[in-house]
Parts: C-alpha cells; sequence; structure tokens
C-alpha cells in the first residue's frame, strides 16, 4: 500500500482543545512542513489534550487516496 506521510506543528490552548474535543468543530485544518494544507477529523486529537491544549510536532500518515490511517505526535 502507498501511503503519504507529513509533519506539522500545533499549539492549541486547553480553551481551543476543548471545543474540538466537545464536537463544536469537526474537522481541524494544518499546514505541513512542505507547505500543503490538510484536513482531517478533529476526533483524531482527543488522544493528544492535556491539561495546557495540545502542544507539539505530528506525523500523519494518509493513504494515496487522502484516506487518514494514523496521527501520531512526535515531539
Amino acid at each position: 500500500m502507498v501511503s503519504k506521510t507529513y509533519y506539522f506543528a500545533l499549539n492549541l490552548n486547553y480553551d481551543e482543545c476543548m471545543a474540538y474535543y466537545e464536537g463544536h468543530y469537526t474537522q481541524v485544518q494544518v499546514l505541513s512542513d512542505c507547505g500543503k494544507t490538510i484536513r482531517f477529523d478533529a476526533s483524531k486529537l482527543r488522544p493528544f489534550v492535556s491539561s495546557i491544549g495540545i502542544k507539539g510536532r505530528f506525523r500523519i500518515h494518509l493513504t494515496a487516496e487522502n484516506k487518514f490511517i494514523s496521527l501520531e505526535k512526535i515531539i
């Protein structure tokens, strides 16, 4: 299976995270390091929410058709 990997940074405070976590937003849009805009389900961020929000660098894997495979925090 051919997949694509992108890297991006995310810095959301706790209140911003809660809006995603509670379902007020269904999609997240980020800009990858290579300049590509990527949109994915906000629910994918839930495992990364902490008391300060979400802060760090992430790696997202997509299929060749741009379907979500996985998201992981790398730093």
